[in-house]
């Protein structure tokens, strides 16, 4: 999980709620910089917070505070060690349609949850 705001959020839940019931399952998350969550409302920070302290595993691509490149080093990271890709993709002119790009590249799978959900 890359920490993120939204999905890669909902994600990491899911990922807590299985490990409920499955101990093996293992919540990992992979991080750009030391202070992603410096600019976020104080609900989020919180369950960032929560998140950190429930994960299995934290790594920090950078062991640096924020900087331009920074959640591009982090997607790229996530890709080369993966073997499929989840993502939620409305648009492709983001950081998500990016690593989308990316995955698309190294061949992975990907699957697009967007795609199979509807607008209403």
């Amino acid at each position: 999980m890359g920490g993120a705001v939204g999905f890669d959020t909902l994600a990491a839940m899911a990922v807590l709620t299985a490990r409920e019931a499955n101990p093996t399952i293992r919540l990992l998350m992979a991080l750009p910089c030391t202070d992603q969550d410096s600019r976020w409302r104080e609900s989020d920070k919180t369950t960032y917070r929560y998140l950190l302290n429930n994960a299995d595993e934290i790594i920090y691509v950078s062991e640096q505070p924020y900087f331009r490149g920074c959640m591009v080093q982090r997607n790229i990271y996530l890709v080369e060690r993966s073997s499929i890709l989840i993502a939620y993709l409305t648009h492709g002119r983001s950081g998500t349609g990016q690593t989308v790009i990316f995955a698309h590249e190294k061949g992975l799978t990907v699957i697009n949850l967007a795609k199979s959900h509807k607008r209403g």
